[in-house]
């Protein structure tokens, strides 16, 4: 019997970050990945993690260990395809340093990853978000704050990650204001920012004080923002701003829906350009992402058409 610790540590210690060169987002989405196995082995055969080893962790355990994912989880079949992609690399690794598993490996790499529908991306209007951006008070440092995250976040069609993580380095201010975003896939892309977008970020700045947190939206104890905590503000301020725009009860308005803000009007027509702005490599493929990726020559082009001008 070959104990899998040693192997797993290696594994996530040397070969993905090293080896690899894997980013800390994808070595703890893999760390996560072996955490709910191992989780799910260990109750099924009775053992401690530590105690499993290689021979256990066959084709059939990993099938019902992404079953369950979807059964008593909840997870979708994207989530359950990134969990298998895991395992699979994993085997990948070990098929050289114990070729006595090679058989076992072989089925768990012939697993295949489940076909997903592709669901219609909701997004907001211009008045639904105009809506959400009034509502925190500009009197007050939380409401600052609140006002440029959320503007930043669907002006600039920034994922969450990369919102609560970018640094006050990333902002530029000449000759024009813009930010610096190393994104998903390591795609760096340089956005300008729209001119009431900057002026929200220097309300911001102006009241946002020297911390030690290098993030540029920092929580009342002077600690960068996290998931769950900008979740409650956004859910929190689309209640509110729900009470004059009676179109926000029917929307569920989440973190992804602000990526996608003015989907149709605010369109490049480039799938490259669009796809390179906002770090989607698939969308230069997928006609669906023309009309849910805003672009900021389309913006203005669509301000001129609603002033008439």
């Amino acid at each position: 019997m070959t104990p899998i610790a040693p192997h797993i540590s290696t594994f996530l210690r040397e070969r993905l970050p090293h080896q690899r060169g894997a980013s800390p987002h994808t070595c703890d989405s893999y760390a996560y990945s072996f955490q709910l196995l191992f989780e799910f082995a260990s109750q099924r055969l009775g053992l401690r993690p530590s105690a499993l080893t290689l021979e256990q962790i066959d084709a059939q355990l990993v099938m019902d260990f992404l079953a369950s994912l979807e059964t008593k989880r909840g997870n979708s079949p994207t989530t359950r395809n990134a969990r298998l992609a895991a395992i699979k690399s994993f085997m990948h690794f070990v098929e050289y340093r114990v070729p006595a598993l090679l058989e076992q490996i072989r089925q768990i790499l012939a697993i295949p990853a489940k076909k997903t529908d592709q669901p219609l991306i909701h997004h907001l209007s211009v008045a639904e978000m105009q809506a959400i951006l009034n509502v925190p008070d500009i009197h007050t440092r939380a409401s600052l704050r609140d006002r440029a995250m959320m503007h930043v976040c669907f002006a600039a069609g920034l994922r969450v990650a990369e919102l609560l993580s970018l640094p006050l380095t990333a902002l530029t201010w000449q000759p024009t204001p813009t930010l610096h975003i190393q994104g998903k896939g390591r795609r760096h892309r340089a956005l300008p920012l729209w001119q009431q977008t900057a002026e929200d970020v220097r309300a911001w700045l102006a009241v946002r004080g020297e911390v030690a947190a290098p993030e540029l939206f920092v929580s009342h104890q002077h600690r960068a923002m996290t998931r769950a905590g900008f979740t409650y503000l956004l859910h929190k301020h689309a209640q509110r701003a729900a009470q004059d725009c009676p179109s926000l009860r029917e929307k569920s308005v989440s973190r992804h829906v602000l990526r996608h803000y003015l989907p149709f009007l605010n369109m490049s027509g480039h799938v490259k350009k669009s796809a390179d702005m906002f770090g989607n490599q698939r969308s230069r493929h997928a006609k669906s992402h023309w009309i849910t990726r805003h672009s900021f020559l389309g913006y203005r082009q669509f301000r001129k058409l609603s002033s008439g001008s």
